[in-house]
């Protein structure tokens, strides 16, 4: 999970400011040299780091926050302030030339995952009522255009293609004449990368720029990569100009320090951040969402955004309905299961939920296999059974147990959680005595 190591060591440190009365000039300097080594061990760039400290440690020491009744609290706003500063303030959205095609052009090393990243906005932008255009002009890594053209099939994107034999300057100016041509009102460009940084790789790029006078370049880096990942960020922006960055596989990096460092270093905003291998999984970039994240605060508004996507507003209320009236059943549990599903890698999710962060132990493991075992389970009952549980015997619990590849306590646990999410629901919705209205099923 992002941030993970950070989350965990900061939250230790607002745990110990939290349980002091009142607090001392040595406290905060003792909590912020806690909050300093937790910066630098999760790669955030040094230079960065004394600013940031400097910059809260002048805050928290005010008289305003020592004489305060809960300069605990007071300390962790303002770091929580200068995160969100750290990493832009506010969103940076997309910008549209008022002249289509919008053209944007995607830049990177190699295997930062570009060509991922084009698909994923194309179809962000579809589903805003865009027509993209994917254009092919990584003509050197093998197998680069088929990679795009089944990313493209994947969304369901055109992809605008000349093979390899063709120069990438071509294949962007053409590309461009062609979406004018077929009403494409946004060209997504798919440069190539390379290993490393190398004066051929900049003047294609600056070849690319000046032919099709792209809209925005956005680069590609590499969460993983750290610091590195910063480096390359700053040599790009001073080649070619760099308007925006996305931060892939930040699912994947428990330290942040990229995100953390990235903004500051380039002065460029960060517009997405790569959480997973799904289409909304390339989320807009948030700064006060991700501050809250790292602060172990949750994030509720991304959580209800994922729900509202992933959830059918008249399943919603069929579903509250049956809530209320106890008719929720097994296959109901296991559509509602499914659509968590859609809403993202159960790590993530449980990680927006306020409080959650605490409660889960670093590096924890979310199995996410449990879910299918589950879901075997379920779909190895006969229908009767789904809608009616209390008729599972031995025999009935010993057929599904084979049927699905799994124990017989496995399924005797299931059933158990069943019967107990449905008593939990039932006081919750009006079934329980004086419980009437206290909760609205947020599905």
């Amino acid at each position: 999970m992002a941030f993970e190591g950070l989350s965990s060591k900061l939250q230790n440190v607002f745990k110990n400011l939290r349980g002091k009365g009142r607090l001392s000039e040595k406290d905060v300097r003792d909590a912020m040299r806690e909050i300093r080594l937790a910066l630098l061990e999760a790669d955030v760039n040094f230079k960065i780091v004394k600013e940031f400290i400097a910059a809260v440690t002048e805050k928290a020491v005010g008289e305003s926050v020592m004489n305060s009744l809960t300069p605990g609290q007071q300390v962790i706003k303002i770091v929580n302030d200068e995160l969100i500063e750290l990493m832009g303030a506010a969103q940076s959205k997309l910008t549209f030339s008022s002249d289509p095609p919008t053209v944007f052009m995607l830049a990177g090393l190699q295997g930062a995952g570009k060509t991922t990243a084009c698909g994923k906005i194309a179809a962000q932008l579809r589903k805003q009522g865009k027509k993209p255009l994917l254009a092919a002009c990584d003509v050197y890594r093998p197998a680069a255009v088929k990679q795009l053209q089944v990313v493209g099939g994947n969304y369901s994107i055109p992809v605008f293609e000349m093979g390899t034999a063709a120069s990438p300057v071509e294949i962007a100016r053409k590309s461009v004449a062609y979406a004018e041509l077929h009403q494409n009102d946004v060209v997504i460009i798919d440069t190539a990368g390379r290993l490393h940084i190398d004066d051929e790789l900049m003047d294609e790029l600056k070849d690319i720029k000046a032919a099709v006078k792209p809209q925005e370049i956005l680069l590609v880096v590499d969460a993983m990569t750290g610091q590195d990942a910063v480096n390359v960020a700053e040599a790009f922006n001073s080649q070619i100009g760099v308007d925006g960055i996305i931060i892939s596989k930040l699912d994947g990096d428990t330290r942040g320090g990229a995100a953390l460092s990235v903004r500051k270093i380039t002065g460029k905003p960060i517009k997405f951040a790569g959480m997973g291998e799904k289409i909304e999984d390339l989320e807009p970039f948030f700064p006060d969402r991700m501050a809250s994240r790292i602060l172990g605060m949750g994030d509720v508004l991304s959580l209800i955004e994922k729900a509202q996507e992933a959830f059918d507003e008249n399943e919603a209320a069929e579903m509250e309905r049956k809530f209320r009236k106890n008719e929720f059943d097994l296959d109901d549990f296991l559509n509602q299961m499914q659509q968590i599903k859609k809403m993202g890698p159960l790590k993530n999710i449980l990680g927006m939920i306020p409080g959650m962060g605490q409660a889960l132990p670093q590096n924890a493991e979310i199995d996410e296999g449990a879910l299918k075992h589950v879901e075997a389970i379920i779909q190895s009952m006969t229908k009767r059974e789904r809608r009616d549980p209390d008729i599972l015997n031995g025999s009935r619990k010993k057929r599904i147990a084979a049927g699905s590849g799994c124990t017989i306590q496995e399924v005797n646990g299931l059933l158990k959680r069943f019967d107990d999410m449905k008593r939990m629901m039932k006081q919750f919705t009006g079934g329980g005595k004086g419980k009437k209205g206290m909760f609205k099923l947020p599905f």
